[in-house]
């Protein structure tokens, strides 16, 4: 890997982290609702503009039912449940359990479409996975109950089925441009949702400073240097960094916020890693400028 392609992997890999970390300090705040419209329009503002000047933005017109379904699914139902659990646990054990996200994926691929059939190595990746998995939560110290837990398990379910709708309905269609689209549209559908929920007084500093970090850092530069991550490395080494993601946002979670990080939920994310990896490994390609490319990429937060 050259010099720009390590830059870019270690930026992402650091960016991808940190939603986690300033979701939890937005949410003391602000509701989910006017988190997630916040977030999505400033960060369609600033890549709507982008994807129209490269031309990406009007052929998105032709897939218009696919990018509805992916922003719903992607974004606006992710998203605020994220805002929801992060209200009741910690950062870091949001980023840990959605490390989980691949081994859905794995699931939905071998039961959907094709329906490769599930290999002993998948197998016993699903296995690790789920005693990862099952690790983090046994050993969770807030004793959060199952409200969240469950909230992060439709994250994990709605992050594995956006990925499926690119490759098999928006592969054609440029990646900015459906980013941005699928940003602009949810912004503009959680305007009267926010609208109940809006403060009555201006947030602080530090919410404010989070929600412009996850709006411009964690999405809209956040986007931009992983399609430039994938011209440079390639689409599947850059699915690497879904794997260094959730670590990052455990360590900056012990580290900024004081929560706290057991060694049995060490040892599950270990699991969880492993487990990954070994269910989702698989040959595949994807064109760096279209859609398809956005598929093994996981917008944490």
């Amino acid at each position: 890997m050259s010099r720009r392609g390590w830059a870019l992997f270690l930026s992402m890999c650091v960016i991808w982290g940190i939603p986690y970390l300033l979701i939890k300090v937005a949410v003391s705040d602000l509701s989910p609702a006017t988190l997630v419209l916040a977030r999505t329009a400033i960060a369609a503002l600033l890549l709507l503009p982008i994807a129209a000047a490269r031309s990406e933005l009007r052929p998105v017109f032709r897939y218009w039912v696919p990018v509805l379904a992916f922003a719903t699914i992607e974004i606006a139902i992710p998203w605020m449940l994220l805002g929801v659990a992060e209200q009741r646990i910690s950062s870091s054990l949001t980023g840990l359990l959605l490390a989980a996200t691949p081994l859905v994926g794995a699931l939905i691929a071998r039961t959907t479409g094709v329906r490769e059939r599930l290999g002993m190595q998948s197998g016993i990746g699903l296995f690790l996975g789920l005693i990862g998995v099952a690790a983090i939560v046994g050993v969770n110290p807030e004793g959060s109950g199952a409200g969240p837990i469950a909230a992060l398990g439709l994250v994990a379910i709605c992050y594995a089925i956006g990925p499926v709708i690119l490759q098999r309905y928006l592969s054609g269609a440029p990646a900015l441009g459906v980013l941005a689209a699928a940003l602009g549209v949810t912004a503009l559908a959680y305007i009267p949702i926010a609208a109940f929920s809006l403060p009555d007084e201006m947030p602080r500093a530090t919410v404010v400073g989070s929600v412009v970090g996850l709006a411009v850092v964690c999405t809209a530069v956040a986007f931009l240097l992983f399609f430039a991550l994938i011209a440079e490395v390639g689409p599947v080494r850059a699915t690497v960094i879904t794997y260094v993601n959730p670590a990052v946002a455990a360590v900056l979670g012990v580290a900024i916020l004081g929560e706290q990080l057991t060694v049995g939920m060490g040892f599950g994310f270990v699991l969880v890693l492993a487990g990954s990896v070994l269910a989702a490994r698989r040959s595949a390609r994807a064109t760096p400028t279209s859609a398809a490319a956005l598929a093994p990429a996981r917008d944490a937060g």
